[in-house]
This record gives structure tokens, sequence and C-alpha cells, in this order.
């Protein structure tokens, strides 16, 4: 497809991640953008703000006339989008070209260099401190970030059409419409086993993404994964790799050594062994970049974070509260552990939302494993997402097997009166769901508790 022919663009989903960052993309390609979605949130706020005309009523009728020319209109939608919904079934029943958000944006940065950021867990991070880096170092890129930056507050960051960052989602293949020049592997976990039937079936899905990498493309891959290609971590046995961590007043400090050089005395502030890791990888493409070190140390110092990563909206001597995206066994395990580093002698309430049926399904016993290490557990019920309810498949069932001396299924309209109500000092809010939007009634109900 050429995109050149293309003169409006109409997004149904336009609120999520991926898709309001290349609606912002278009915009500065000055292309005429439309949309619709659910629910009013941060990101649609910002595209109105930028002129962008979005529709809450899934109907067919209230979209405006200039984007209903099937020539110069293209559709996108992604594969969260219900068959139901009314705009799609509209458009594609009357033939207007619809295309997905993964086929889009693989047609947008394969046309420039690709820098892509794949993985099951740390991905978005990843992305966000390497757009970082590049923004600092005066390297122009336009990156599409899987999360809202605390440095920028934005997923997208535009700077023309030579050199692409993008976070490589494996969720329904999307990460197959990239050819990266320049790539990096965070993690390979079970996950999205609704696609992919079984882990052999992941991995192969990972080969392949390997595979479209450009020739002479530059790729490292997380040291405990078997992917023959440079690895990155804690190992000195790694071709990239942390050592001599010390935590000085909340902060890391670190050496880094390659194969060429020794990095000493760099400082990053994110908790988290595993963020620690992801600033590495970001570290070493921008190194492979050509950034300039003295402003690597200068951004890396200053990265404020991901929202949803590990984000305290309340920090006192009396009351501590994060939130956080975690919604696979793993990232629970990385928070926990990352909170125990930190506050070693706390007892720590979680209050978890579990994401798809499916995924509480595979990893019912991996949930309750890792949901028991805490020492209060708030469960609400499944955010069932695209999916249909299963059978047995519930949070009661989940609860079941968490072994922790407290733990209670609870509504979301409940959640900050029974955290108050646990009165524990450490408080951390977990899930991919809508359970974010309970921070702020959270943080007032504590941090105005008497």
């Amino acid at each position: 497809m050429n995109l050149d022919n293309i003169d409006n663009m109409f997004f149904i989903g336009i609120g999520g991640m991926g898709m309001s960052s290349l609606a912002e993309y278009f915009v500065n390609e000055n292309k005429y953008v439309g949309g619709y979605d659910r629910d009013i949130s941060e990101n649609t706020n910002r595209l109105q703000k930028l002129g962008i005309d979005i529709l809450f009523n899934d109907s067919f009728d209230e979209v405006e006339d200039r984007l209903l020319s099937k020539e110069s209109t293209l559709i996108v939608f992604t594969p969260a989008i219900p068959n139901s919904n009314n705009l799609l079934a509209e458009f594609r029943t009357n033939n207007y070209h619809c295309i997905k958000r993964a086929e889009l944006l693989g047609l947008v940065v394969n046309k420039g260099k690709c820098i892509a950021i794949a993985g099951t867990h740390g991905k978005t991070t990843t992305t966000s401190i390497l757009a970082h880096l590049l923004n600092s170092s005066n390297i122009s890129a336009t990156s599409f970030i899987g999360g809202i930056s605390e440095n920028y507050n934005s997923n997208f960051l535009y700077n023309g059409n030579q050199l692409f960052l993008v976070e490589a989602d494996e969720y329904d293949r999307s990460f197959l419409n990239l050819n990266p020049n320049y790539a990096c592997i965070t993690s390979v976990d079970p996950d999205h086993l609704d696609i992919y039937n079984d882990f052999s079936g992941l991995e192969k899905g990972f080969i392949s993404f390997i595979n479209n990498m450009q020739e002479n493309g530059f790729l490292i891959v997380q040291e405990n994964l078997s992917f023959d290609y440079p690895k990155y971590g804690f190992s000195s046995n790694s071709d990239y790799y942390i050592e001599n961590i010390r935590i000085d007043d909340g902060n890391y400090l670190f050496d880094i050594r390659t194969p060429d050089s020794i990095y000493n005395n760099l400082i990053f502030s994110i908790p988290g062994r595993h963020n620690l890791m992801n600033a590495l990888a970001a570290f070493v493409i921008a190194i492979k970049l050509g950034c300039n070190i003295d402003l690597i140390r200068s951004a890396l110092l200053n990265f404020k974070g991901v929202k949803r990563r590990f984000t305290y909206h309340l920090k006192n001597k009396d009351r501590i509260y994060i939130d956080d995206y975690a919604h696979h066994p793993k990232e629970i395990d990385s928070v926990f552990n990352a909170l125990k580093e930190i506050y070693p002698d706390q007892d720590i309430l979680v209050a978890f939302q579990p994401h798809l049926f499916t995924r509480t399904r595979d990893f019912g016993e991996e949930f309750a494993n890792s949901l028991s290490k805490f020492d209060a557990v708030l469960l609400l019920d499944i955010y069932p997402a695209r999916e249909d309810p299963i059978d047995g498949i519930n949070s009661l069932w989940l609860i079941n097997k968490i072994s922790s001396p407290v733990k209670k299924l609870i509504d979301k309209s409940d959640l900050a009166t029974e955290i108050l109500k646990q009165n524990m000092k450490i408080n951390i809010t977990l899930g991919a769901g809508d359970i974010a939007d309970e921070c702020m009634n959270i943080k007032n109900s504590l941090q105005y508790a008497n």
C-alpha cells in the first residue's frame, strides 16, 4: 500500500497506546485523522487537543463526511476491537480499506531504519528509556512507546522518518510486520497462549521475528535466553553486563562492561533489578547508534520512568502507595523483588486485578505462587478485555489457591476503603485492566487518613 495516496485516517479504538501514537504520527504527517473510542481517557484528551475529532458513540451516521471517501480514507483497527463493533462492521460491509494497526505500523517504520524492542516483559520500559537516551543525545528518531513516558507525558516522540523506535508486540504476531535494523529481546516467557497454543509456538514466533531482521542487523538478547546472539545481563559470561551494583540514597550506582569498554559509576533511579536490565539494553543500543556517553549518563540519571511501571502515588513516613501494570506472574515476581530490595523489613499489601480469563486459566498456579509472597492480597474480578468468560475460571477459583495470611475478594469500588482498612505501610496495585482508575481514590484515602 502506498500511504501517499491516503489523505484521511480513521482509527477504531484510537485511545489505545498503540493506536494513539500512530494517530499522532499521521497528524504530524499532515493527514486528516479521526477516530472512535469507547472511553474518554488521557490519550483521547491529548489527541483531541491536537485537533482530532473523536466519536464516543459507535455509530456510522456520526462519522464526518470527509472520512467517508473510500478512495482516500484508511480504516485502522486492532484485534481488541470485537466483530460486534458497529463502525468496523459498517466500514467492512461498504468495502472500505481496513487495516490492522500492526500492519500499518510496519508500513510506516520499514520505510526508514527500525529499532524494535521485543519481549514478553520489559519492552515498554526499555523502549521508553531508549527513546529518552536518543532524544537527549540529539539523535533524530521517531518513537512509538507502549506506555506514557514520565519525561515527556506522552507515548510518542516525532522526529522525522529516517529512524524509528518501536515497541514490538508479540500479541497476534504483530511484531512479524517489522524488519528491524536494530533489535532487542528482553524476555520470552509463556504468555498469549490463546494465540500461540503453547510455549513452543511462542518461541517459534520470536524466531520468526529474528529472521525478519535486516541483513547485517544488530540484535541483543537477555542472557537467560537460548538464542545464539550477543547477550546482555548481570553475568560476566554475557557480552554486555552490569557489575559492581551499589545502592545510594535510593539510586542504583553501577558499571557496565562491553566487549570494548568499561563505563563506571552510572546512576539509575528506577527501582528493581529488572529495570536495571532494561536500562542496560537501552544503553547498549544507544552506544551502538553513536550516542555520546556523557549525554547518556545524564539521561539515565534523569529518566523518570513510565506511568504504571512502579509509579509512586504516595510516599511519606506513614504510607507508601505504588501502582504497576504487572499482569503476568513473572512481572509480579519482579515487582515483589524490587519492593523487598527497597523495603526489606516491611509487610506489603497487593491489590491485583487479573487480566483475561485465558491468562488466569493458563497460569493459575503461577499467579497464586507469586501473589502468596505478599502479606495481604486483595483480589478483584477478572478483567475480560476482549474475551468471553470461561466456566470455572474466576477470582474465587484463584484466591482459593493463594496462601497469604490475609486474602480477600473485593469489588473495585471498595478498593480504596479496603486498602485503608488493612492499615499497612506498603501498598501496591497491579494489573493491566482498569484498576488504575482507582489510583487517585486510593491515594486520597491513604493520604488524608487520620
